[in-house]
């Protein structure tokens, strides 16, 4: 019998109830920040209108497909505690821990901050997630998580070492030529 509001589903899994529903209470959290970057790097790449959009479009679209996977791999995990994925437009809003992406942003330079501070502070709360989900005995979700975490950090880096050498606005842009494929870095 269910008595934790995340679980949904019955399942054989031995972890036990009160674990399975902190576990997805913190996975759903993690999700929707994942979701809200996935959005936020989309919003990005096609705000892109100056010289060096063609390499900054694919990095961004790299991110982007990256993420489609973390998020995948998040509610997946979700759904086999018994939970449901918390995943719409209004739950992502309301759970995002993010800071809201810039409506106006005038430059690459600028997108690549932007989205360098929410993947820094996402890289931060899966760490976080990590070690929330060992001390609950999930492991599995912390594998997860460090997938996540792992994927991020290079994501990360990516950024900023194109980020430092960004020119001033009204520049072209110097993007990298290497661009990981969809299933990440």
């Amino acid at each position: 019998m269910r008595t934790a509001a995340d679980l949904a589903y019955e399942t054989r899994d031995d972890l036990p109830l009160k674990v399975r529903a902190q576990s997805v209470s913190v996975l759903n959290h993690r999700l929707a920040d994942a979701i809200d970057i996935d959005i936020q790097t989309n919003g990005a790449h096609w705000a892109m209108k100056e010289p060096g959009f063609v390499a900054l479009h694919a990095l961004l679209d790299g991110i982007h497909a990256a993420f489609e996977g973390y998020v995948g791999l998040l509610a997946e995990r979700v759904v086999q505690l018994g939970g449901i994925a918390a995943g719409t437009a209004q739950l992502v809003a309301h759970r995002s821990e993010l800071v809201v992406y810039p409506r106006y942003i005038p430059n690459g330079s600028d997108h690549l901050k932007a989205v360098a501070d929410s993947l820094a502070l996402f890289g931060q709360q899966m760490r976080r997630a990590i070690g929330q989900m060992a001390a609950l005995g999930d492991l599995d979700s912390a594998v997860i998580c460090t997938e996540v975490s792992r994927g991020v950090d290079k994501w990360l880096r990516m950024v900023e070492v194109d980020g430092q050498h960004a020119p001033d606005r009204g520049a072209p842009m110097r993007m990298a030529a290497w661009v990981p494929t969809a299933a990440g870095p």
